[in-house]
């Protein structure tokens, strides 16, 4: 009989709760999660937990408790550490090893061995990260709940990842969190996606304060908070003291200063728009892309990234070039190469979006990469590439090592769609390619964020970076890190060295950043007090170790010389005490005198999967694909759904496209809706494609009885994006119905009061720069390079004085804006 709490496979669960606590020091944090393991079935078992971890993560600390015996793991080389475990497990030891996956370090394995029946046992994790700065100047921590499958190209090796046991509904276990946030500036406040308890401070100055997650979070979205700090942009450094028992020499022996950077570009050079460039924008079409995203207000991923797509458009300047990739099994593009940017080709484009569905199958980024990659460059126009992507890819670290290898003709900007989208991916390519990582979560809006990136993306490329640092006599700092090739405005840049010498003292040293930003020379400078600060827990040295490894483990892929770069890799990851692709935790209860006997049972903790409320499989061999519609729902409904089991190296998701019209596709599991949108069960009869649909059709009936949508009540329609629809490509408005429409006139009533000494263009241009000011002020960010454009385009006109005319146009809208407000 089984007991306690099952997965979705029928099966008992050794997970019970999971209890984290973070602690928050300025922008970087430290996080301990507690797994509480109990074994609640009449045989022993081996427990196994494929689990994500933000792709930055330092993992510094393993150890588990039985009872009052506590067991510390010990990192040691991964193989060495695998073989123990294996001996402790088929002796009869309890044993716990703790590994990072080869494909993507974004994913661990968990290996709890020899549970006996009735055993309790708390595993406790300890990592540090860094805190990514948000284009609000929030500070944004993660804590990644969502583990989806990653899509593996057939011939690969899909190693852990290829592991990952998911459910849809709620995962059989529960979350509690803890935060204490302290910082050297008064915090202002800290938002989540989650429901939190109230923030309570506990000083007078509110540099310290606690909260804790509200009870009932069912593992169904990743837990963001976003701390904001006064003045969080300020320049710091850190000095922390070494291990005076570490070797000579090495990194955890000397102290390790860590800079913090928010270059502040001049205002004359920010001020003008770049006018050149590539823009290559890459869209995941993949099945899951049909997906909704989660949270109230939520959009449907394509519809969402084709708005996108379209604001991005309007918002390019004249004379760049540009083209659009769509990928999944397979890609193909709207041009054979990157066009000039004008009112044809913009057309063209447009067109095309409108038609995307994301019925392009897997997630193979690799491919359309290698496509652009093979393009040579544009002179006088640098690639900006754009990556959009909800899916996750088994060969991570093979995508990220092709995009680092062409970093010198390029730069990176990507976003993650939806709950449980690649940290490693997202973060990896941006890095990488020297942009900016975004990630788009619930119910926000992705368009504040692409611009957001496009503004970075516009930005001057920064070049000929160099930093020198003034330190007292005899002291010498040595960059731990790569080398900074990417700075951009307002973001923050994070610089660890050691520092060597003896009279490190109280005294003063400053570091220099110079940088040449439109052929002319930029300085930042910071000053900071070289005294070791003790007591940190060695966080700042853990972090600069994980930066150095991960360096070294991109070389490794590279080099002919990786057996000694491995060794490297080991020694360090030991020393430090910051898990490597090449070493792990094991911990063995050597203490116990009595073994576990008999074969042991193998149990897979499930993650949470963020899903649509259909999943799509399909094999890795397009040639193979069988379309199959796998219905999750509680089993007394099964029978009235299309539901196929399919081995787990076959589960990919795809559209379930069965019907000979797309029209009717919306009756059939293309359409996913939440259980409370739900009208009926309607058989739905139509004709079926005969090749592939065996698996999951007997008769005509497709998909049997499947939910239909209810009828949603009429929404207002947002009337930004009809609004910017009507632009054209140089920045102008025509006058004409379909411009009157949106800004709730009729034609007639724009071309009457259209000043004399003003043409139609010019008015219009004029009207819909009036509406975004005082309709849309609050959404500026999405339309700032629109209304660039539209004011540049009316600046070129050279019509006289149009004061006059903002003053008719006020009346006519019902508005209060100025011409100087316009940027005219």
């Amino acid at each position: 009989m089984n007991c306690g709490l099952l997965s979705g496979l029928n099966e008992p669960v050794p997970l019970k709760s999971i209890s984290v606590e973070v602690r928050v020091q300025d922008h970087v944090a430290s996080v301990s999660s507690t797994l509480q393991y109990v074994n609640e079935e009449q045989r022993p078992l081996e427990a196994l937990f494929v689990f994500p971890l933000p792709a930055d993560a330092a993992v510094c600390h393993f150890s588990a408790k039985i009872g009052e015996q506590e067991i510390v793991a010990e990192l040691q080389d991964k193989e060495t550490a695998k073989d123990q475990y294996d001996d402790a497990v088929s002796s009869g030891q309890q044993a716990f090893l703790l590994e990072e996956s080869a494909e993507s370090p974004d994913v661990f394995r968990l290996s709890v061995g020899c549970l006996s029946p009735g055993q309790n046992a708390a595993v406790t994790i300890i990592y540090i990260t860094e805190l990514a700065v948000q284009a609000d100047q929030s500070l944004r921590f993660c804590l990644p709940a969502v583990l989806n499958p990653r899509y593996t190209p057939a011939g690969s090796d899909a190693g852990i990842v290829s592991e990952i046991s998911s459910v849809s509904g709620a995962a059989p276990y529960s979350l509690t969190l803890s935060v204490h946030v302290s910082s050297p500036k008064p915090i202002s406040k800290l938002e989540s996606n989650c429901t939190l308890d109230p923030l309570v401070f506990l000083c007078s100055d509110h540099t310290q304060a606690t909260v804790n997650l509200s009870p009932g979070h069912m593992f169904d979205r990743d837990v963001e908070l976003f701390l904001y700090y006064q003045d969080t942009h300020q320049p710091s450094a850190v000095v922390e003291a070494g291990v005076a028992t570490a070797p000579s020499d090495s990194l955890m022996r000397n102290p390790v200063v860590m800079i913090s950077l928010y270059p502040e570009f001049p205002e004359e050079v920010m001020s003008s728009m770049a006018t050149q460039g590539e823009f290559v924008f890459v869209m995941d079409r993949s099945g899951s892309m049909s997906g909704m995203m989660r949270g109230k207000e939520a959009q449907n991923r394509i519809e969402s990234a084709k708005d996108t797509l379209l604001l991005l458009l309007k918002s390019l300047p004249m004379g760049c070039y540009f083209n659009i990739y769509g990928f999944g099994s397979r890609f193909k593009s709207f041009f054979p190469k990157s066009v000039e940017y004008n009112q044809d080709k913009m057309d063209q484009a447009l067109k095309e979006v409108k038609e995307m569905r994301a019925d392009m199958g897997g997630t193979e980024i690799l491919q359309p990469l290698k496509h652009i990659y093979s393009q040579p460059c544009i002179p006088e126009h640098p690639r900006q590439l754009f990556i959009f992507t909800d899916g996750a890819v088994g060969n991570t670290k093979e995508v990220l090592d092709l995009v680092k290898s062409h970093a010198h003709s390029h730069r990176c900007f990507s976003f993650g769609i939806g709950e449980g989208a690649s940290t490693a991916l997202i973060t990896g390519l941006a890095r990488e390619g020297s942009g900016h990582a975004q990630f788009i979560t619930g119910s926000e809006r992705m368009q504040p964020k692409v611009m957001e990136s496009l503004r970075f993306a516009l930005q001057p490329i920064v070049s000929n970076i160099s930093v020198d640092w003034t330190l007292p006599e005899g002291v010498t700092a040595e960059t731990v890190a790569p080398p900074i090739d990417v700075l951009f405005q307002g973001q923050r840049t994070l610089i660890y060295a050691q520092l060597k010498g003896n009279s490190l003292g109280g005294s003063e040293g400053s570091v220099t950043v110079k940088y040449n930003l439109n052929s002319q020379p930029v300085t930042n400078q910071l000053h900071f007090c070289i005294k070791p600060t003790e007591e940190t827990g060695l966080v700042v040295h853990r972090l600069a170790a994980r930066t150095m490894i991960r360096s070294l483990e991109q070389k490794e892929r590279s080099s002919a010389e990786s057996e000694s770069l491995r060794s490297s890799i080991v020694e360090l990851s030991v020393q430090a005490g910051v898990s490597s692709v090449h070493t792990a935790f094991i911990g063995i209860n050597k203490d116990t005198k009595q073994t576990v006997k008999g074969p042991l049972q193998q149990r897979r903790v499930p993650t949470y999967e963020r899903t649509s409320d259909y999943h799509y499989f399909y094999p890795p061999q397009a040639e193979r694909r069988e379309k199959r519609c796998y219905r999750l729902a509680p089993p007394e409904r099964r029978e009235k759904l299309c539901y196929r089991s399919a081995p787990p190296d076959d589960r990919m998701r795809e559209h379930c496209n069965f019907a000979s019209r797309r029209e009717r596709r919306e009756k059939l599991c293309y359409r996913s809706a939440p259980p409370a949108d739900w009208l009926s069960f309607d058989c739905v009869d139509d004709e079926v494609e005969t090749q592939g649909s065996e698996d999951c059709v007997a008769e005509k009936s497709v998909c049997n009885r499947l939910p239909l949508r209810k009828a949603a009540p009429e929404l207002q329609q947002d009337l930004l994006l009809p609004l910017v629809s009507l632009q054209k490509a140089s920045g102008c408005w025509e006058l004409d119905a379909a411009l009157a429409a949106v800004l709730g006139k009729t034609e007639d009533e724009l071309t009457n009061q259209k000043p004399a000494q003003v043409d139609g263009s010019v008015w219009a241009t004029l009207l819909a720069l009036i509406w975004l000011y005082s309709w849309r002020k609050e959404q500026q960010v999405e339309w700032q390079f629109v209304a660039q454009k539209a004011a540049a385009w009316i600046t070129s006109e050279k019509v006289g004085d149009l004061s006059q005319c903002v003053c008719v146009g006020n009346v006519l809208l019902g508005c209060q804006v100025t011409k100087d407000s316009l940027g005219i």
